[in-house]
């Protein structure tokens, strides 16, 4: 390291003279002339949004903001905050469940198409092998299949948007051939769900793959914060499941008898 390199580096915010700047553009500047949206897409991406990438986050974002309950990161971060913590130690246990099975699909699908496009045009014979691969090695494809859907409501208004606005390229057409690939392969629909569509989006976005996690995130904290402050102020501390709720299925009652 030369004494001009310093450790840590960024080309992201800037404090100068008073002033914060985020890619370039005073942050209070951005205050009073962009929306949450525009923000997000010029941290991530470095410059400002046209009208349709602008449209197109936030249909992702808010297709994302909540889906019940029920999914792990809310149960999480529910029954954490109801051990007494505060809001951000709750809501970052929520966050902290976002994994392959929880959000994570995003960046796996985006990589999975952001790779094969790269390597062939022949879409259909690709998806093809995809498919064969996953079903030899009896492994589950990224972005594919939904407990509930058997078509995902957030997919079908996520492509409507993507066609209009022109998003609607190679990586999404992959991604719809290996839904037709799966459904005749396994004899039943595995939709391509919000994770995968999501995935394909990005990519035709040119976002890299690995920050596809970040989007589900971004769009689905403000869900955990919602549902963590209403645990917090309108259930009872300490909660914990039922008999109802719970099923022991270890060995029966028996005497403590030391080995001799």
């Amino acid at each position: 390291m030369t004494l001009e390199e310093k450790p840590w580096k960024t080309a992201i915010t800037q404090e100068k003279d008073g002033k914060t700047f985020v890619r370039g553009y005073d942050l209070m500047e951005m205050a009073k002339k962009l929306n949450f949206t525009q923000a997000i897409f010029l941290v991530l991406r470095g410059e400002l949004p046209s009208p349709k990438e602008e449209k197109m986050f936030n249909t992702i974002f808010v297709s994302t903001i909540d889906h019940g309950i029920s999914p792990p990161s809310v149960i999480a971060a529910r029954a954490v905050a109801s051990g007494g913590t505060p809001l951000s130690t709750a809501v970052a246990a929520g966050v902290m469940t976002f994994g392959e099975a929880h959000g994570g699909a995003i960046e796996q699908c985006a990589k999975m198409l952001q790779e094969t496009v790269k390597k062939s045009t022949d879409l259909q014979k690709q998806a093809e092998k995809i498919v064969e691969k996953a079903r030899f090695n009896r492994e589950r494809l990224p972005g594919f299949g939904h407990r509930i859907y058997s078509t995902d409501p957030r997919t079908v208004t996520l492509l409507e948007v993507a066609k209009e606005l022109g998003f609607y390229g190679k990586h999404v057409e992959l991604a719809l051939e290996i839904e037709k690939g799966l459904e005749k392969a396994v004899g039943k629909k595995l939709c391509l769900n919000v994770d995968g569509c999501i995935g394909a989006i990005i990519s035709e976005m040119g976002f890299d793959w690995r920050v596809g996690k970040g989007f589900f995130i971004i769009g689905r904290a403000p869900g955990l914060v919602a549902h963590v402050f209403e645990e917090l102020s309108t259930e009872r501390p300490f909660r914990r499941l039922s008999e109802e709720e719970t099923e022991y299925k270890g060995v029966a009652p028996r005497k403590l008898e030391l080995k001799k």
